[in-house]
């Protein structure tokens, strides 16, 4: 061997050749992969790289706003900012993460706590933030924060219509009332648009639309604000002065079956609902079921007008002021001897009223309640609208046929209640109700016929006149008829001794009437109970001024009243 090749090792000419072939193969797996990814998944390229400088913005749709029937505003939207960011990309020192968390109303932890996922690609901050603040916000010059605008919804009404119009959350969507009940139409449909932006999360490029917003539409209720405001007032401050726990009242068109008025106590205000309770957010008027008491007896005698069972001047022996059924006895507050049917209804007793309905065929009485609209829910458009209690009939014992004629054993609503008065002032017709504005007359369902009716509402403004349970719903220039209700509060199964729901139903003018008006108090404690007494002066309060505001014509002198009798002509037996 020549010494220059002298301690060199040959390979094998196969080694240089394999690898060779694994270079080769290993360009060729590149090459492969090449062309898939370019050629065959674009798509998921295009997508992954647009991931990192495209965005689609949702560009929120206007919400409609909420109306009364006069174009007074109950709810609008305002524009807001919110605040968001990515983690990641924030950059901020410990004087600007104070004053942050000061213009966001938080903690400096809760701050560090929201920022504390680097891995999240978004979070809000906060939410719906005034325009000022978010100005403030932005010169901080804080990296990786950004905002964009929303709506908040604002409620001029406050705790006055609070129940009737509801909410909406923070995402401007309906949670509570007519914001819940019309969230198609008032919401609308958001739209978006495909933006580019740059590291910072600026905005350099508008690509374009990807869908077209649509603003919600407007809705006109039925309310007036100013017999909603009226209400209100009254009820607020007979609750007060009755030390009651609750209360509600309803006002009702009786030519349109629109809702003019409908407030509850306690209330609260939609523009600030910190630390609410749900006492709070009832919608008692709708919601809330009770034993009407003797504001039912008209229906019952109604019955038995218009089946020949009894005329206003029949006469129903009630002495000595208590009738004895099984094991239960029903009393009479103020016992009398021979009443005719209109004294039954003028001096509320509950003898006369069982003595009637047990003439009564079972059948024909819950049939009677149940055309009223006893024991089905309202058909209003409204969420949560109770429908009460009616058992069938077949189960129906004496004693139950005999005090469900005074309001006991069945349990409505005071919508219900006062809808089913419809059918004295519109001579038996029943009217469906509606919260929106319809500005028509609205046809009703005949239930009774119209001399029944008829009589039955000369019967109702004899209960208001001196001598009957009612004479504080009276009120100077127009004609009431209504009755009074006082039931004592069930309770666990059992009728508590000293709680009492205290009630008045009543229409005007009684000669061709307007306006339907209902009122309950919960728990009066102030020492009244009678609804005479604590129901019936609210009842005239709201009456009085609703009509003067809807310039109803006068079919009554316009001459101060006479003074009530004595305190107990304003009691009905419970």
């Amino acid at each position: 061997m020549n010494a220059p090749t002298q301690g060199l090792v040959r390979l094998p000419v196969w080694r240089a050749r394999l690898m060779l072939a694994a270079l080769v193969g290993a360009f060729a797996l590149l090459a492969a992969r090449s062309v898939y990814l370019q050629a065959l998944k674009t798509d998921f390229l295009q997508e992954k790289g647009e991931e990192r400088y495209s965005r689609v913005l949702e560009i929120p749709a206007t919400r409609g706003r909420i109306l009364d029937r006069n174009g007074e505003a109950l709810a609008v939207s305002t524009p807001v900012k919110s605040i968001w960011a990515i983690p990641s990309d924030v950059e901020l020192s410990a004087g600007q993460r104070a004053k942050l968390a000061a213009l966001l109303a938080m903690s400096p932890a809760e701050l560090e706590r929201k920022l504390a996922d680097r891995s999240r690609d978004f979070v809000y901050l906060k939410r719906q933030v005034a325009p000022d603040v978010a100005q403030a916000v932005e010169a901080l010059g804080i990296k990786g924060l950004a905002q964009h605008e929303e709506y908040r919804r604002y409620y001029p009404g406050g705790e006055v219509t609070a129940h009737v119009v509801g909410f909406t959350g923070v995402d401007d969507a309906g949670q509570e009332g007519i914001e819940l009940a019309h969230q198609d139409s008032l919401g609308g449909r958001p739209g978006s648009r495909r933006v580019i932006k740059d590291r910072l999360g600026r905005i350099v490029e508008d690509v374009g639309s990807i869908r077209a917003g649509q603003d919600g539409t407007d809705l006109t209720l039925s309310i007036d604000s100013k017999i909603q405001n009226l209400a209100f007032g009254a009820l607020k401050t007979a609750v007060v002065h009755n030390r009651a726990k609750a209360g509600g009242v309803i006002v009702l068109d009786v030519r349109s079956g629109e809702i003019l008025a409908l407030a509850n106590l306690p209330s609260f205000n939609p523009n600030n609902r910190t630390r609410l309770s749900g006492a709070q957010l009832r919608n008692r008027v709708i919601t809330d079921l009770f034993e009407p008491g003797s504001t039912l007896k008209p229906f019952t005698i109604a019955l038995a007008l218009e089946t020949g069972h009894a005329t206003p001047s029949t006469l129903i022996p009630t002495a000595p002021g208590r009738l004895t059924i099984a094991n239960y006895t029903i009393h009479d507050s103020h016992p009398a001897g021979a009443l005719t049917v209109a004294q039954v209804i003028q001096k509320s007793s509950n003898v006369g009223a069982a003595k009637i309905a047990l003439g009564l065929p079972r059948e024909a009485m819950w049939d009677m309640f149940r055309r009223v609209g006893f024991g089905a829910a309202p058909q209003i458009g409204f969420p949560g609208a109770a429908g009460g209690k009616l058992r069938g009939y077949r189960s129906w014992h004496p004693i139950e046929q005999a005090t469900m004629a005074y309001g006991h054993g069945i349990s409505v609503s005071l919508l219900q209640l006062a809808r089913a008065y419809t059918i004295f002032a519109r001579d038996g017709e029943l009217v469906p109700l509606t919260l929106v504005k319809t500005g028509a007359a609205a046809p009703g369902d005949k239930v009774l016929s119209t001399a029944a009716a008829r009589e039955m509402r000369a019967m109702l403004e004899l209960a208001v006149q001196p001598g009957g349970t009612g004479p504080k719903a009276r009120i100077m220039g127009w004609r009431v008829a209504g009755k009074t209700g006082t039931a004592h509060k069930q309770e666990n199964g059992a009728y508590a001794p000293d709680k009492y729901i205290s009630s008045f139903v009543g229409f005007a003018p009684a000669s061709a009437p307007r306006l339907v008006v209902a009122v309950m108090l919960d728990e009066p404690s102030a020492g009244e109970y009678y609804g005479g007494t604590v129901a019936a002066p609210v009842f005239a309060q709201i009456m009085q001024g609703a009509l003067r505001l809807l310039e109803v014509p006068y079919d009554a002198p316009l001459e101060p009243l006479d003074a009530p009798g004595e305190a107990e002509e304003a009691k009905e037996s419970t």
